[in-house]
């Protein structure tokens, strides 16, 4: 199922993994970047600076929206949505232009960073603002502050201080979708950031849907706002196998792991979640894993749905 198609049955407010580059303006993408190897990206305040520099000059030149970021020591995360369809030609730019900058300073040659950057297409509110908050919760996670606002390098300032700070960076859609009310707002978000930390995210880097893991985990420390942020569901039909919110597919994916019947209405749940984890970008090797099963069973599964 490609990015239309989900867009078609499910309206805009679901998550979706891209398995390839989507490359659509009015999509916000949650934009990963690491280094090769153990190698450092940035090695004094001046290369971080650098790194903004050209970010915020993308904001411009490509006309990007930027809500949210965190440089780290070695890789990056971005939250932005692109007004054109230019989004892979301007995270060739910044990383290029940023690299090339980088060993021209230390004198060093070959690749900084570690292959293309990774891609996760946000269209879930709940994936949305959890993904801001993992975003902002890194350096906390790396041991580098005890609170995201301590840490210089990312926008979580933005989203927690009461002041105007002028920025290329837009906290304002995300903090819309916590409270109206802007102070009400930034008070609820400082809190989430606060009770999220004991959450203990995975790397989403090295571990595959960690933040959808995340997402569910904030969910249940956070039902009503959570609730709030999902909204109505599409209605779910033999004609519209919409996707389901990750709070309640994950519920699914729980039950059917341990699940060992072999009756026909276990089977068609198990299909169900297959179809579920195919419309979210998963391959079939991890949706496997994730059901406790073989990968032949999940080829087997499809075979019987169609016939």
């Amino acid at each position: 199922m490609d990015l239309q198609d989900v867009i078609a049955q499910c309206g805009v407010q679901r998550v979706f993994r891209a398995r390839y580059k989507v490359d659509e303006p009015g999509y916000i993408s949650h934009i990963t970047q690491r280094a090769a190897g153990r190698e450092p990206l940035f090695m004094e305040d001046n290369d971080y600076l650098t790194m903004l520099g050209l970010l915020k000059e993308s904001a411009q030149k490509f006309h990007l929206c930027y809500y949210a970021l965190c440089l780290m020591s070695n890789h990056v995360h971005i939250l932005l949505e692109p007004q054109e369809r230019n989004l892979a030609e301007a995270m060739r730019s910044i990383f290029s232009r940023y690299a090339a900058r980088f060993n021209r300073k230390y004198e060093r040659r070959g690749h900084l960073f570690g292959g293309p950057y990774r891609q996760s297409i946000c269209l879930d509110n709940t994936y949305l603002v959890t993904a801001s908050v993992y975003i902002h919760l890194n350096p906390v996670r790396a041991g580098l502050c005890e609170s995201p606002s301590d840490y210089r390098w990312t926008s979580s300032a933005l989203y927690c201080s009461g002041g105007y700070q002028e920025s290329f960076v837009d906290p304002k859609p995300i903090l819309q979708l916590i409270d109206e009310d802007k102070v009400t707002a930034r008070k609820e978000y400082t809190q989430l950031l606060k009770q999220a930390q004991g959450a203990e995210p995975d790397n989403a880097l090295e571990q595959e849907g960690a933040i959808e893991k995340f997402c569910v985990r904030l969910a249940e420390k956070f039902p009503t706002l959570f609730g709030r942020l999902s909204g109505r569901g599409t209605k779910i039909t033999a004609d519209n196998p919409a996707l389901l919110e990750l709070t309640q597919l994950e519920r699914l994916l729980k039950e059917a792991s341990e699940d060992r019947s072999r009756k026909p209405e276990s089977r068609q749940a198990k299909k169900y979640i297959v179809e579920q984890l195919l419309a979210r970008g998963y391959k079939k090797t991890e949706i496997a894993s994730r059901l406790g099963i073989s990968r032949k069973t999940v080829y087997n599964i499809l075979a019987q749905a169609q016939t």
